[in-house]
Parts: C-alpha cells; structure tokens; sequence
C-alpha cells in the first residue's frame, strides 16, 4: 500500500484489565456508568503523562471507526465527533448512510483519502481498525485506559495480527476513578 504519510495516526481506548473493549453484546455501561462511592488510590499524573480524552482530541482532525464501532456510536444521545472529518469503514453500510460520515470499503480507501484530505492528527477507534492499522504498520500511538473491572467475555481490543508489534512506553497516570492510562509508541522495527 502506498502513501505519502504526513498523516499520524493514534488510538485512545478503554479496555477492562482483561483486554475487552465491550461486552459480547457491545453494551459499554461497565465503563461509562462505573459504581459510585468506590475508593481508588488518588490520582497520579506525572509530567509525561498521556493526555486525557479532550487533550487527545483537541488537535484531531480525522476519525476512522469500523461499521460496528460506527453503530454503537448512533446509540448516543448526539453524536460526538461534529469537530472531526469521520471515515467508516463498511462493506454494507450505503455511501449516503448518513451524511456525517464517509464509508469507505477498505484500509487501502481510509489511507487514499487520508493523504488526498491532507489529514493531520487521525483519530482510530474500534478493535478491528486498531488491528488493521497495526497490521499495516499505520499506528504512531496507542494510549490504552484500563478500567479497573475484569470482564471475562466480550469483544477483544486486539485480534490477530501477523507479526508482533514492539511498542515504547512513553508514560502512565491515573484517575481518581481508578483508570490506568498507558500511552505507548509503535516502533518502526514491528513490521517482520
């Protein structure tokens, strides 16, 4: 696949301390209405540590999400990427789905249009396009929040992948919430 590249890509994602992204239905209330009243260790944000959610996205300017990441998304009470140029990648979903977003079939098209937009800061979400993106040695960053619940089943952040990627760990904070925020690198030596 060629590309011109002056694009950069990163992933911010919540994980459970076992790896999954949700549960095996693709209810997310696990992370998003976490118990009240539950007393973490305070929270610690050294001077490396990995921007937190609005920081990350203040200098995005593209989103790539899968069709099920995109489906869950329309859940939503609003949509909450109006400040970002936002790909979907579906083999089903109709061109004119909605008029938000771009559908595009394959990573090779995400990457096309990436390069044509000029795109800066790209935004990946969803464990299938994190994989892919990983498998094509696209990803810069990954910064990976681990709530503090063991899940047991559900969908997996990361799914096969030909070769191992080697990442740089690049710092580590906590919430009061009891979330770990890990930002890694991707080496440039992951690719086989």
């Amino acid at each position: 696949m060629s590309t011109s590249r002056e694009w950069s890509s990163h992933v911010f994602i919540a994980t459970s301390v076992d790896g999954y992204i949700a549960l095996p239905d693709g209810d997310l209330g696990w992370l998003t209405d976490p118990p009240l009243g539950t007393r973490h260790a305070p929270a610690f944000r050294p001077d490396n540590a990995p921007a937190d959610y609005d920081e990350f996205t203040a200098d995005v300017t593209h989103l790539v999400m899968g069709r099920g990441t995109y489906e869950k998304v329309i859940t939503f009470d609003s949509w909450p990427y109006s400040n970002f140029h936002t790909i979907v990648i579906s083999t089903t979903l109709d061109a004119d789905a909605d008029d938000r977003i771009r559908v595009v079939t394959t990573l090779e098209q995400v990457v096309a249009v990436l390069d044509e937009e000029k795109a800066g800061k790209v935004y990946l979400d969803g464990g299938k396009v994190i994989t892919a993106f990983l498998a094509a040695s696209l990803i810069d960053e990954l910064t990976i929040s681990r709530a503090p619940i063991i899940l047991g089943a559900g969908l997996h952040l990361f799914h096969a992948l030909p070769h191992p990627i080697r990442l740089v760990h690049l710092g580590t904070s906590t919430t009061d919430t009891g979330m770990t925020n890990t930002r890694y690198g991707v080496t440039s030596d992951s690719a086989s």
